[in-house]
């Protein structure tokens, strides 16, 4: 069984920093990608970046720039560094991963931005 747990989020100044970990544990295989989406209230859940190996990364068009998102093969942890956080970027942050066509989603951790 697959386990994500997702650590790193609080609240943060318009402006500031935050990076948030998502930790898998379980049957995780090398081939897999990983990602973070975000789900605002009120609104439905999207995608923020998403990381296939070490070199494949997509973004959201409104994070480009700000965040980066990384990974760490050993520790089968992905990471999200967000800079410049501005209140749109507020909600509840879901790591999620893919392996062998099959998704699994953690808890979610809550980001606020105060303005």
């Amino acid at each position: 069984q697959v386990q994500l747990v997702e650590s790193g989020g609080g609240m943060v100044q318009s402006g500031g920093s935050l990076r948030l970990s998502c930790a898998a544990s379980g049957s995780i295989f090398r081939v897999n990608v990983m990602g973070w989406y975000r789900q605002a209230p009120g609104q439905k859940r999207e995608l923020v970046a998403v990381i296939a190996d070490s070199v494949r990364t997509n973004y959201a068009d409104s994070v480009k720039g700000r965040f980066t998102i990384s990974r760490d093969n050993g520790r089968n942890t992905i990471y999200l560094q967000m800079n410049s956080l501005n209140p749109d970027d507020t909600g509840i942050y879901y790591c999620n991963l893919i392996v062998r066509g099959v998704e699994y989603w953690g808890k979610g951790t809550l980001v606020t931005v105060s303005s």
